[in-house]
């Protein structure tokens, strides 16, 4: 299965639109699409390629999460993720959970600060069963860990902070999955390259898993 997670950078500040969603597709040809910061011009896609998308704006945001594909989908369902309590705290973020073939996959956007980014990870494993994917931005400079799950994404810098500080902010961990290539794409007009990630479930692990 074939999997693109793609931040498509505020159309406020000049980002990915839906024309540039659809090069890639057409390009690419994939199983999957993820994106991130996704304006509700994301909804026209499927007049102009076809397959199905599922669009979950974010509380309070004129952005959110979308997913598409040109197989039948599992609905969608949207996980809240934990919030800061803390004061000025940022709108809650979701997770946009779908069943495609064997694999679960969690599409997120993630929350700056390591404690709060654990938070939601380990909220996100808690909801998830058997061989599953987190993809997408996942705010997070150092190294990611789950128990359970692998870092299977590309290496690669995903991100660039303004001129000077490459960062892998685009990630994958999974459980019962196996990923067989990834590589990271030209970011286009976003801030972020997509990562693309050919991934098969791993019977033995989920198995192993589930004991």
């Amino acid at each position: 299965m074939k999997v693109i997670s793609w931040n498509l950078l505020r159309l406020d500040e000049g980002g990915a639109t839906v024309k540039h969603i659809a090069e890639l597709i057409e390009e690419q040809k994939p199983d999957l699409v993820l994106l991130q910061e996704a304006f509700q011009d994301v909804e026209n896609l499927p007049g102009m390629i076809g397959g199905t998308l599922f669009h979950e704006p974010m509380p309070s945001r004129l952005y959110g999460l979308a997913a598409w594909s040109p197989h039948d989908v599992t609905p969608r369902e949207a996980l809240t993720l934990p919030v800061s309590r803390m004061p000025g705290r940022l709108p809650p973020r979701v997770a946009q959970l779908l069943h495609v073939g064997e694999i679960t996959f969690a599409n997120v956007h993630l929350s700056h600060g390591q404690w709060l980014n654990r938070w939601q990870l380990k909220r996100l494993a808690s909801a998830l069963h058997g061989p599953a994917a987190v993809i997408g931005d996942y705010n997070a400079v150092g190294p990611t860990m789950l128990p359970g799950f692998r870092d299977i994404g590309p290496r690669g810098r995903t991100h660039m902070c303004g001129t000077m500080i490459p960062l892998r902010l685009d990630r994958c961990l999974a459980r019962g999955v196996r990923c067989l290539q990834g590589s990271i794409l030209e970011r286009g007009s976003s801030d972020h390259h997509p990562i693309v990630l050919k991934l098969q479930a791993d019977h033995h692990v989920a198995i192993a898993a589930a004991e």
